[in-house]
């Protein structure tokens, strides 16, 4: 659902900043969808859209850097926004560390969680962006044969088609026709394009 709506999780055992925090993100027309305990959100947290997390940190049961470890252990990726009314210098280090965009302390004005949610929102829509590419080159690289993923090795060293025929043992002429349909499997339309995707697929 690429054109979906953003969606924004809320997660924070007070009632009143739960409501409040839902009808300030609705204003902006992203959907929201809010949980009281850790446990709740782990259950059915799963978006196809871009999302972030709002999360307070003290809370009964898991608190928020411990569901932020239990996310990573889950391959549960997400951009997490900490909110804390009673958070240290430490916890603030800490969720930075774990990979969270930001730790906001309570009271905070909404302009600037309004501007770090969308900051996350670009965040996570870049990074979907970017495995749906490398999930599509992966493809398209499984498709060549193991003698067209050897060329494809050689090519993208820098190596020149005599060379890699020298490398592999075989004709400069068989080098050439290989080289060619790498280039059509990947949709590659040059070489800088090749090495790109080789890059990003991390070709060894």
């Amino acid at each position: 659902m690429a054109d979906a709506a953003p969606l924004v999780f809320v997660v924070d055992d007070d009632d009143s900043i739960r409501t409040a925090l839902e009808r300030l993100i609705r204003s902006v027309g992203f959907r929201v969808r809010s949980f009281r305990t850790a446990r709740d959100f782990l259950a059915q947290a799963r978006c196809d859209a871009p999302c972030c997390l709002i999360l307070d940190v003290r809370m009964p049961q898991m608190s928020g850097l411990e569901l932020q470890e239990k996310m990573a252990g889950k391959n549960l990726p997400m951009p997490i926004v900490f909110i804390t009314g009673h958070g240290t210098v430490a916890m603030g280090v800490q969720a930075m560390k774990a990979g969270a965009v930001d730790f906001l302390e309570k009271p905070f004005e909404e302009q600037l969680l309004l501007d770090t949610i969308q900051s996350a929102i670009e965040k996570d829509r870049r990074t979907r962006q970017e495995n749906a590419l490398v999930s599509s080159l992966r493809q398209r690289a499984d498709q060549l044969t193991p003698r067209e993923r050897e060329v494809f090795k050689q090519v993208v060293s820098g190596l020149l088609n005599k060379q890699i025929a020298a490398v592999l043992n075989i004709s400069e002429k068989t080098i050439k026709v290989h080289r060619a349909r790498v280039m059509a499997k990947m949709k590659a339309d040059s070489l800088a394009a090749l090495v790109r995707m080789a890059d990003k697929i991390d070709l060894t």
